[in-house]
C-alpha cells in the first residue's frame, strides 16, 4: 500500500522542484514548525536522499514572542530521518517598512547565512497555492502592476517553493498522515497583520461570495502575469541597452518613443536605479513623471527621483543623476 495521497502529493512536488540538482548537492529546508514546513521538510528528508541528495534544516528564531527559543527547538528536535542536520538561525528583527516587512527582511537574511556557512545549493520555502492567492490579492490592493501580481516564483536564485501548486489543506493533511503536530504561530492568527486579514477575512468572503476555486484561480492569475513580466522585462533590457548612451544613464529619447509604454517605463525605472535611485522608493508616479519628458515634451525642468537624484531632457536625450538646480 502506497503512502497517503497527500503525502504522494507532496513528496512528488519536491521531486520535481529538485531534479535538477546535481549529485551530493545539499538542500536546505527552511521550517518554522507549522504545516506547510513540516510536510515539507519531512517530503525533503524522503526524498533527498533517494535522489543522491544532502538534506538539512534550518528554522529561524525571530525573538518576537515568549517560548520562541523552546519551540526552535522543537523544530531541530523532529524526528525526520533522511535530514544531516537541523539547527536554529537567529533573527534580528528592525523596525523600517512595518512589522511584517521587517521580519521577512531578517528572516531572509538568516537563512541566506546559513545558506552560505553550509554551501547549500537550494533553499526550500513552504509556500503554497494559498500563499500566493494571499501575494496576488496583496498586489491588487497597492495597484503596484503586473510583476506583483506574478506572486512568488517558484525559483527565485536558490531559493524554492515546490509547494506553490498545492494547497494548505494538503499540507495539513500530509502531516496529519505522517502523524506529525504542526505549531500554531500566534502570529498567523493576529489581524494586526494585513496578510493575517486577507487570509482570514477577505479569502473566505470571497470563496463565499464568488464561489470555490478563487485561490486557484488567483494562482493561476499569478502563473500568467509572470510570464508576461518575465518576457516585457527581457524585452525591456535589450531595448535599455539600445537606448543607452553612457555609463551614467543617458537614454536617447527617439528609441524611448517608439517603445509601447509598458516597455518604456521599464526602460526609465531601470535608468533611474542605475542612475542611483533606491529602488524600494521609486515609485510608479516617479517613472511617469520621467515618462512625460519623452510623450509630453514642452520644456520641463528637472524630474526629481527618490535620494537625491534626478533627469533632465537636454538634446534628444535623458540625462539621469543630475544634481538639482539652486
Amino acid at each position: 500500500m502506497g503512502p497517503h495521497p497527500a503525502v504522494a502529493d507532496v513528496r512528488r512536488a519536491v521531486r520535481e522542484c529538485l531534479a535538477d540538482l546535481k549529485v551530493g548537492d545539499l538542500v536546505l529546508v527552511a521550517c518554522s514548525g507549522g504545516a506547510d514546513s513540516l510536510a515539507l521538510a519531512a517530503a525533503t528528508a524522503f526524498s533527498a536522499p533517494r535522489m543522491n541528495l544532502r538534506a538539512g534544516l534550518v528554522t529561524v528564531d525571530h525573538n518576537l514572542q515568549p517560548g520562541s527559543a523552546e519551540q526552535a527547538r522543537k523544530v531541530t528536535d523532529l524526528p525526520l530521518d533522511g535530514l544531516e542536520f537541523a539547527e536554529i538561525a537567529n533573527a534580528q528583527v528592525g523596525t523600517e517598512g512595518g512589522p511584517e516587512a521587517a521580519a521577512r527582511e531578517a528572516r531572509y537574511e538568516a537563512l541566506a547565512k546559513a545558506a552560505d556557512r553550509h554551501g547549500a545549493a537550494a533553499v526550500l520555502l513552504g509556500h503554497t497555492r494559498d500563499d500566493q492567492a494571499e501575494t496576488v490579492l496583496l498586489g491588487l490592493a497597492r495597484g503596484s502592476g503586473l510583476r506583483s501580481l506574478a506572486g512568488m516564483a517558484q525559483v527565485n536564485g536558490r531559493y524554492r517553493r515546490p509547494l506553490l501548486a498545492l494547497s494548505r489543506a494538503t499540507t495539513v493533511a500530509a502531516c496529519e498522515a505522517l502523524g506529525l503536530t504542526p505549531w500554531a504561530d500566534p502570529h498567523n492568527e493576529d489581524p494586526r497583520y494585513t496578510r493575517v486579514r486577507v487570509r482570514t477575512t477577505v479569502l473566505p468572503t470571497l470563496e463565499h461570495e464568488l464561489g470555490p476555486g478563487v485561490a486557484e484561480a488567483l494562482a493561476r492569475t499569478a502563473d500568467l502575469a509572470r510570464a508576461d513580466a518575465d518576457a516585457l522585462d527581457e524585452w525591456a533590457a535589450t531595448a535599455y541597452h539600445d537606448c543607452a548612451l553612457s555609463d551614467i544613464p543617458t537614454l536617447a529619447v527617439p528609441p524611448l518613443e517608439a517603445l509601447p509604454a509598458a516597455v518604456r517605463r521599464r526602460v526609465l525605472r531601470r535608468a533611474a536605479i542605475a542612475a542611483g535611485a533606491p529602488a524600494s522608493a521609486l515609485t510608479a508616479g516617479h517613472v511617469l513623471a520621467v515618462e512625460r519628458l519623452v510623450t509630453a515634451w514642452h520644456g520641463q525642468k528637472r524630474v526629481d527621483l527618490p535620494g537625491g537624484h534626478g533627469v533632465v531632457r537636454r538634446y534628444g536625450t535623458l540625462v539621469f543623476d543630475q544634481p538639482p538646480v539652486e
